[in-house]
């Protein structure tokens, strides 16, 4: 296991109990450079929404848990928010959550002309995910996806 999955796998440990003593569910941890910084991010969920509250209480009692086990040895930003509106499926939990509801699809290389669909999620499974679009399935290798993300209008 890669140092940034290990790191994200743990975190996601420790933040487990302080989410459930906050109402709240962990919806993603990811430990990422952008830059010269390093991010550990916790996104949080619960079914009415979280607030800025509820990230704040989640948040201290985190990072005074991170420092108690000195998780991460090197320098690191560390920021707990909500996953939004457009938010990212990343895991199974998350596909699973989101089935019948309007997804995009962006792929790394063109499929028939374009890289950027926009349907209802039908299914998914470890290799694949199926939208619905234009009354017609379309069938995307897991590999050929550069991000899905549930689509919102304004």
């Amino acid at each position: 296991m890669a140092k940034r999955d290990s790191y994200e796998a743990r975190a996601e440990e420790l933040l487990q109990p302080i989410v459930e003593a906050n109402g709240c569910e962990i919806y993603d941890v990811e430990y990422v450079k952008e830059g010269s910084d390093w991010y550990l991010r916790a996104y949080i969920d619960k079914p009415e929404g979280v607030n800025i509250v509820d990230c704040e209480t989640v948040s201290r009692a985190f990072s005074e848990k991170l420092d108690e086990v000195d998780l991460i040895p090197d320098a690191y930003i560390l920021e707990v928010s909500s996953p939004g509106l457009g938010r990212a499926l990343k895991k199974d939990r998350h596909f699973e959550k989101s089935l019948g509801q309007e997804v995009e699809v962006r792929t790394y290389k063109p499929i028939e002309k374009q890289k950027e669909f926009q349907g209802i999620l039908k299914a998914y499974d470890k290799d694949t995910i199926t939208i619905e679009a234009e009354e017609k399935e379309i069938v995307f290798a897991k590999t050929d996806i550069a991000i899905v993300r549930l689509a919102f209008d304004f």
